[in-house]
C-alpha cells in the first residue's frame, strides 16, 4: 500500500467506525483461510463486518472516535468484528470461538464503554434486536387477542344455551 492509500483506508475507516455500534477485537493466529472464510460469512449473515488490517493504520483510525479507548488491544495478529446493531458482531465472534479455539476473543467497546472478553461474552448472550422487537410485538398481541376472546365469549355462551333449549324442545 502506498501512502496515499493508507491515508485513504485510514479516513474512510474512521467514518465508518464513528458510525458503529460495537467493535469486538480478537486474534486469529493460527486460522486457516476457509476458517476466516466462514467467519466473515457467519459475522455477515448476523448483519457485521470483519476487518483485518495492520495494528498501526487501525490505530489511526480509531483516533477521534469513541471506540479510541480500545487502541492498547491491537497487538499481534488481530480482526476487528463489529456491527451497528450492539448484539449482532459479539454473538457471531463468541459463536465462532467456540468452534475454533485458535480464535481469542482479547475484548471489544460498546460506545465508550470497554467490554473485557466476559463483557463480550455477556453481551452475546443477550437477545438480538429482532428477538426483542418480535417479543414486544407478541407482548402487543396477546391483550388485544384476549380482549377479542372476551367480547366473543358472552355471545358464544348465548348461542350454546339456544342450542340447549333448541334439543330440549325437540326431545319434549
Amino acid at each position: 500500500m502506498e501512502r496515499a492509500e493508507k491515508h485513504e483506508f485510514v479516513t474512510s475507516f474512521n467514518t465508518e467506525l464513528a458510525n458503529t455500534g460495537v467493535v469486538v477485537v480478537a486474534h486469529y493466529a493460527g486460522l486457516s483461510v476457509a476458517q476466516m472464510t466462514a467467519l466473515r460469512a457467519s459475522v455477515r449473515q448476523a448483519g457485521g463486518t470483519v476487518k483485518v488490517a495492520k495494528n498501526r493504520l487501525i490505530k489511526l483510525a480509531l483516533q477521534g472516535t469513541d471506540l479510541e479507548h480500545i487502541s492498547d488491544l491491537f497487538q499481534g495478529p488481530t480482526v476487528l468484528v463489529y456491527s451497528d446493531d450492539p448484539v449482532a458482531a459479539p454473538k457471531a465472534a463468541v459463536d465462532f470461538a467456540k468452534a475454533n479455539e485458535k480464535f481469542a476473543i482479547l475484548g471489544g467497546a460498546l460506545g465508550t464503554t470497554n467490554l473485557n472478553p466476559d463483557g463480550v461474552k455477556s453481551l452475546a448472550s443477550m437477545p438480538s434486536l429482532d428477538e426483542l422487537r418480535a417479543k414486544l410485538v407478541g407482548m402487543i398481541q396477546t391483550p388485544a387477542s384476549r380482549i377479542a376472546q372476551v367480547v366473543n365469549a358472552p355471545a358464544g355462551q348465548l348461542a350454546r344455551v339456544f342450542g340447549a333449549y333448541a334439543k330440549k324442545d325437540e326431545a319434549a
